[in-house]
């Protein structure tokens, strides 16, 4: 057939995970074209709205030392504030077993294995292209007794977050003369109607559709179906219609669609989702570019979490807070009117990220006493004022009988510290595991939170080597290669924190590496 276009590698997807195998396509000796559905002004998919905190395995501090940058953009920390921080290795064992453990034994061991073997590999990558990380002090870490507290394992971010992160890789990616179409969706990937093998693709640019070849294959890497509203409701089920949507707005299925089109086999977790505490002034249908994931109000585990009835439903505090911020938007959806509020007298304000919790972010509601802060929470839709109070002062008594039994423990919100509800003297029936202290001291404040969807974990089953895979035969689909939230398998009702966009860059670095290699072979 003919062609408008030609090229070696075609990427559709202008997130991380495109990026990452747009450029090492590029790196590996391919021409190549990347293709986003979004505008430039709202492009970015879901990598531009993260805090782009990246999880990877590390030999302790020294070993990140050498690639760090500071907040102000200078390469380099002092020794004042190196001889300040508190850090612990992450092994390739303790990121096995965090994966396992979130998501209850049920990741593929191969896709774990992947991640975990190539994380640093990875993150080494972009640090050597330019990529400016910081250590996550304000994040992942406590400053307590004169230390800087790091917790969970994930210590790095990009110094500007998501929008810089962002704009690394489309400077990247350019650099390296990979050619960025925005504006220009994928309606449709182009098969070799004898052998079914991906030869291009179809996309809809400068109205028109246009016809682009690609020797290699295509890499597809355009997110999960978050977006789409009507999907959410037919995987997720009933009422996740209702939840508002993070990032992207263009997030809706399309790699799904397409790849379907060709027989690609479905895989992961469809029914389940990476969602979190959100604000519930938020925009419903997308995220908002200047605050981005500031919406984010994962504050919980220093306080409490009750619904319109007044009543606890979770325990804020079974882990760290990483490993259990993206299944609690599930949670708060389940509520009355799928929102909840949290909770903190002035111990528990004083801990929280400004980033997320500052009055020019969300509306703090703020009372010098409890029944004050309950008078106003009525006004935001509490149901049952009474309730409430009893539910706080029921859970402020258990804490304080655990405290009377057991005197060694210490609050310390860096470890799971094991400061409870849960003793002999008096116990609840919805505990609080670590972090439980009694919300009793004003001024008191509070926040209105609902569910945000971050992305899907149902997507498509690939190799080791990203091909997607034949539902009707069992072996790849010949260049057809997929990246990112595209990739099902690998995450199962939780993940921990920072994963998916190592994820992203591991998977996509092996699919642009992938399709180059196969592009020079055909060539």
């Amino acid at each position: 057939m003919a062609f408008d276009e030609s090229y070696d590698v075609v990427v559709v997807g202008g997130g991380n995970a495109g990026f990452s195998a747009a450029t090492t396509a590029a790196q590996s000796g391919a021409r190549v074209c990347l293709v986003e559905k979004a505008p430039l002004e709202d492009a970015g998919g879901n990598t531009f709205y993260t805090a782009a905190a990246f999880r990877c395995c590390f030999d302790g501090l020294q070993d990140l030392l050498p690639n760090l940058f500071q907040a102000d953009g200078t390469k380099g920390l002092p020794q004042d504030l190196v001889d300040m921080i508190e850090m612990t290795s992450y092994t390739k064992a303790d990121f096995h077993s965090d994966i396992n453990r979130v998501t209850k034994g049920r990741a593929d061991p191969v896709l774990s294995d992947i991640l975990v073997n190539n994380s640093r590999e990875a993150v080494q990558w972009l640090m050597d292209n330019g990529a400016r990380f910081v250590l996550s002090f304000n994040r992942q870490a406590y400053f307590l007794d004169g230390k800087y507290r790091f917790w969970g394992g994930m210590v790095l971010n990009m110094a500007g977050q998501g929008k810089e992160l962002f704009e690394f890789h489309l400077n990247n990616a350019k650099k390296h003369g990979v050619t960025v179409h925005f504006s220009s969706p994928a309606v449709d990937l182009v098969a070799d109607p004898t052998t079914n093998e991906v030869i291009g693709v179809e996309v809809f640019r400068d109205g028109r559709l246009r016809t682009i070849a690609a020797r290699g294959g295509v890499v597809l890497a355009n997110g999960g179906f978050q977006a789409s509203s009507a999907l959410r409701a037919q995987y997720l089920g009933p009422g996740w219609d209702l939840a508002h949507v993070r990032g992207s707005r263009y997030n809706t299925g399309d790699g799904h669609t397409m790849a379907r089109k060709l027989g690609a086999k479905l895989d992961g977790n469809y029914s389940g989702c990476h969602s979190v505490a959100w604000d519930a002034n938020s925009p419903r249908a997308s995220g908002n570019r200047t605050l981005t994931n500031q919406y984010t109000k994962s504050g919980y585990p220093l306080g409490i979490m009750v619904n319109i009835d007044g009543r606890r439903f979770v325990d804020e505090g079974f882990d760290l807070r990483n490993f259990t911020y993206a299944i609690f938007g599930k949670e708060i959806l389940k509520q009355p009117q799928g929102i909840a509020f949290q909770i903190w007298d002035a111990d528990g304000s004083g801990l929280l990220r400004k980033e997320e919790y500052a009055d020019d972010v969300t509306t703090n509601l703020r009372a010098e006493t409890l029944d004050q802060l309950a008078d106003i929470l009525v006004t935001r839709g509490l149901k049952d004022k009474r309730r409430l109070l009893e539910t706080i002062a029921e859970f402020n008594e258990a804490c304080k009988g655990f405290h009377r039994e057991n005197p060694d423990k210490k609050f310390d919100p860096s470890i799971k510290d094991g400061m409870s509800t849960q003793g002999t003297e008096k116990s609840l029936d919805i505990g609080k595991t670590n972090w439980a202290l009694p919300i009793e001291r004003g001024p008191f404040q509070a926040v209105e939170v609902t569910c945000g969807i971050t992305f899907t974990f149902g997507g498509l089953a690939a190799t080791p080597e990203a091909e997607v895979v034949s539902e009707l035969t069992g072996s790849k689909i010949g260049g057809l290669w997929c990246a990112g939230e595209l990739l099902g398998g690998l995450f199962w009702d939780n993940y921990p924190g920072g994963s998916g966009l190592t994820m992203g860059t591991v998977m996509g670095r092996i699919a642009g590496r992938e399709a180059a290699r196969r592009a020079a072979l055909l060539q």
